[in-house]
């Protein structure tokens, strides 16, 4: 035990103060310890690839290292899709695995894989030169013997991960340049000691803006923020991207618009694009603080005038068809305003949001994983990242959904109170069918990539204790102001009108 011993005091040091436990026979003994510690706090959950993604939401709500503790074999390899999004989302996600012994590796062994590198680029090795801002692999080598912990009460360093620098000339010549050219600020996820700074500074600039919700400044901005219908085929001269990489599809046409300079400050330091552009990589409080007070640019090009009338036919369209998708997330995000916080599920809902939901009330905090943008463990890292929160809400895909069934065993875990679990049901991967290049796809082919399902949501919330209610049309909302739940999770099924979803799209896009 001396080196489990060893190994989680290194986690200690660097400012580990939360473990989420997979419990097998390989760990036993990191599980023992763990448990047997005062001043921790142990999750446990019992399947990997969950555990990994609610150890990735708690790093999102605590800003420290939330470590995962793996027994040995396949079971460490599912932790690989939340070291990827950790990865890309610059938090210290902690891997802790236990290995069978040196002599077993390259033996082909039962639960013996090759545990070392296993993430290779993803994840640091060596705590003792991890910076605090990636994931963390450490895999320790665990002899076989009985197992015997006594109680011990365990002290946790501070967190301190490594200051980034950063280039501020950079900045104020490409501000410069915006005068001239036009200039639109695209601001991503932003982290809460972020945001206060980046109004500020969009404010001094009185730029347009194409805020996602998860900067927590969309409404808050309200006066600048923009559709990105505006930019469409009229990029300006210069864009400046703030926090993580932006959701909408405008961000992507950038690729194919050469002619316009684009400059991304945030925290892991990629350009979020494949062609030429500028990084600063740093945080953005930090980096704003150091421009000082900025220069006001305006707007140039007159985009605040043409974004009046497309905001006025996207309220005319949501009135139109009250039951298509965009219609039923418009009223639900109402009553999201009422919730401590809320967190978007990739794919359709986190766009629908940003493009449909209300703008008049800020939401006290919202959050995403948009590291790498997939469905995998968006119900886990949810729970995760508002394990102590009441009144939480989780808007998800229905594949999405479906990617995470397991996640519901942690709520006897985490705060319930208020807690309200969205899931946007459309038969499938919908987003699919909007895409141009699918479009030539025949029946059976378009069945393949949307997948389509019947799944009983109603069943799965009863399995695991949860309450349940469903929306097919905007009155049913109603019955949520009758609905009492008492530290209960509530599911509520949304399930819009296809042939209104249809023709709402086929308006919104003429």
């Amino acid at each position: 035990m001396q080196r489990e011993r060893q190994i989680v005091q290194e986690l200690l040091d660097l400012g580990c103060g939360e473990f989420v436990v997979c419990g097998g026979a390989r760990n036993a003994g990191l599980v023992a310890l763990l448990e047997a510690a005062g001043g921790i706090r142990v999750w446990r959950h019992f399947e990997e690839r969950s555990a990994a993604f609610f150890a990735l939401g708690r790093t999102k709500d605590s800003g420290r290292p939330c470590a995962v503790v793996t027994t040995s074999g396949t079971a460490v390899a599912e932790c690989l899709p939340a070291v990827i999004e950790a990865f890309y989302s610059a938090k210290p996600l902690v891997i802790l695995s236990a290995d069978r012994p040196e002599n077993f590796r390259g033996s082909g062994a039962p639960q013996t894989i090759e545990q070392e590198n296993l993430f290779g680029d993803y994840a640091g090795k060596d705590p003792a030169n991890w910076n605090g801002r990636s994931p963390l692999h450490v895999n320790v080598s665990v002899e076989e013997g009985k197992v015997r912990v006594d109680e011990w009460v365990a002290e946790v360093a501070e967190f301190s991960p490594v200051r980034l620098s950063f280039e501020v000339r950079k900045l104020r010549d490409f501000l410069d340049g915006g005068v001239f050219r036009g200039l639109v600020a695209m601001v991503g996820g932003l982290e809460e000691e972020e945001r206060e700074e980046t109004y500020y500074f969009l404010k001094e600039l009185g730029i347009p803006v194409i805020a996602d919700v998860t900067s927590g400044l969309r409404e808050a901005l309200a006066g600048q923020v923009i559709s990105e219908k505006v930019l469409r085929g009229n990029f300006p001269g210069r864009i400046l991207r703030l926090g993580e990489v932006p959701v909408g599809r405008l961000w992507r046409d950038l690729e194919s618009s050469p002619g316009t300079e684009v400059l991304s400050i945030c925290q892991n330091g990629l350009p979020g694009l494949a062609r030429e552009s500028f990084v600063i990589r740093g945080e953005l409080n930090r980096v704003l603080k150091g421009l000082g007070e900025a220069e006001e640019v305006g707007d140039v090009r007159d985009d605040f005038l043409k974004a009046r009338p497309i905001a006025g036919k996207v309220d005319e369209l949501l009135e139109a068809y009250p039951d298509s998708e965009p219609g039923l997330v418009r009223l639900l995000s109402v009553y999201a305003t009422t919730g401590e916080s809320l967190f978007l599920g990739n794919s359709l809902p986190i766009r629908e949001w940003n493009d449909f939901a209300q703008r008049d009330t800020p939401y006290a905090l919202v959050r995403a994983n948009r590291g790498a943008n997939g469905i995998d463990g968006q119900l886990s890292t949810w729970l995760g990242a508002s394990a102590n929160t009441p009144d939480s809400w989780g808007v998800f895909g229905d594949l999405t959904t479906l990617y995470d069934l397991a996640a519901p065993s942690l709520l006897g875990q985490v705060a319930q109170e208020g807690r309200v679990l969205v899931v946007i049901n459309n038969g499938g991967g919908r987003i699919f069918d909007r895409l141009p290049r699918l479009e030539s796809l025949s029946g059976e082919q378009r069945k393949a990539v949307v997948q389509p399902q019947e799944v009983d949501l109603k069943s799965w919330a009863g399995m695991w204790g949860m309450a349940y209610a469903k929306v097919n049309r905007r009155e049913d909302f109603d019955q949520l102001d009758e609905i009492e739940l008492e530290n209960q999770t509530l599911v509520l099924e949304i399930a819009p009108s296809g042939s209104q979803t249809e023709a709402f799209w086929s308006a919104y896009h003429e």
